[in-house]
């Protein structure tokens, strides 16, 4: 029964396809150019073979960084190199960049800003001075940022330097560990002048905390924090006076384990370092202790050792640095290569606090 049913089925089967076949059949006419054309693309479709199209500029031929921002990058790291940065911690190099359009390429205004922190008053000067690079010696940024809103000043001094086309490139401890760097300058203000300076007090100058990897080739010998140790004991009234004058302040916070005795105590070494100092500084076989700021409690450990600290404020100690030594450094490098050039130093820029005089309230 099995055998008779396939044989009827498979008969069946045959005739109906015959039927299919003949029901499909028509004439035969001759492919026009349209039908060509077509079947052509249809089975281009099918072979998913590329369609012509016109060519498309990547997005990173429309663009470039402008020539002036490049110069003031190479300037900086050409003295102040990011390998010697401490980069465990911090940020340094160009942290925000601007661009020209190909285009519609206008140049940059070959205006440098130099600023100590990079604050919306400074971002504002920036743009009022047509400044198009600032130098901030600090970061404004030092970790991820995940978005960038107007919700913080920070973010919101980003944006504003964005859309106006201002870069921003910070050096921070590259400039602490330089051989011609911060530290170096704050030794020049104990000591009284230059180390080559036949006016200076004579020290030995010994750097307390050397890098850790190796330096860039000409770089030999950088580090962080200054031991300035006097050929001659030397008056520590004429140390705080010094520091005070060159740091443009009347009045410096100095803790003494014999505060009585500062007119008449001579020392014979002192430890600089720029900013809040303690942790490059703590270990220095020094009497004295030059640095931007130090808290409670290290000042007191320092004092109970039979050290005097003297402080000025952390941005204070820095801040001098970029209107005696970085204006005319980067002016030498730049004004060579491009015309025009200006290199200013933020009036906006402040340390955050200030001494008030109670009785002028």
């Amino acid at each position: 029964m099995s055998t008779k049913f396939t044989r009827a089925s498979t008969h069946i089967s045959r005739r109906a396809c015959g039927a299919a076949l003949t029901s499909r059949i028509r004439p035969f006419y001759p492919p026009t150019r349209h039908s060509a054309l077509k079947a052509r693309f249809n089975t281009a479709s099918r072979l998913h073979l590329p369609q012509p199209t016109a060519p498309k500029m990547a997005a990173i031929d429309k663009y470039a960084s402008p020539g002036f921002t490049s110069l003031v990058v190479d300037a900086m790291r050409k003295h102040y190199p990011e390998e010697l940065a401490d980069r465990r911690w911090d940020n340094v190099g160009l942290l925000l960049g601007n661009i020209e359009v190909l285009e519609t390429r206008v140049a940059k205004n070959p205006v440098v800003l130099l600023t100590n922190d990079l604050t919306y008053a400074v971002a504002e000067e920036a743009i009022q001075k047509n400044a198009s690079v600032i130098v901030s010696y600090h970061p404004f940024i030092f970790s991820g940022l995940k978005s960038i809103t107007t919700k913080d000043p920070q973010q919101a001094t980003l944006l504003l330097l964005a859309a106006n086309g201002i870069a921003v490139y910070c050096p921070h401890t590259a400039v602490d560990a330089a051989p011609n760097g911060l530290n170096s300058w704050l030794g020049d203000i104990v000591s009284d002048g230059p180390a080559s300076s036949s006016t200076a007090t004579p020290t030995t100058r010994t750097v307390i905390n050397p890098l850790s990897s190796p330096a860039p080739a000409g770089f030999e010998g950088s580090g962080y924090g200054l031991l300035c140790t006097f050929h001659q004991p030397e008056s520590l009234a004429d140390i705080i006076c010094r520091v005070a004058s060159r740091v443009g302040m009347r009045r410096v916070m100095v803790a003494s384990p014999d505060p009585a005795r500062l007119s008449t105590v001579r020392v014979g070494a002192v430890a600089v370092c720029a900013g809040s100092g303690w942790d490059v500084v703590k270990n220095a076989a020094a009497e004295v202790i030059v640095t931007g700021e130090m808290t409670h409690h290290n000042a007191l450990k320092a004092v109970q050792e039979g050290k005097t600290v003297i402080t000025v404020f952390h941005s204070n100690s820095e801040r001098g640095y970029l209107t005696e030594v970085m204006k005319p450094l980067l002016e030498g490098e730049l004004k060579g290569k491009e015309a025009g050039v200006q290199v200013l130093v933020s009036e906006a820029d402040r340390d955050p606090f200030n001494i008030v005089d109670i009785s002028e309230l």
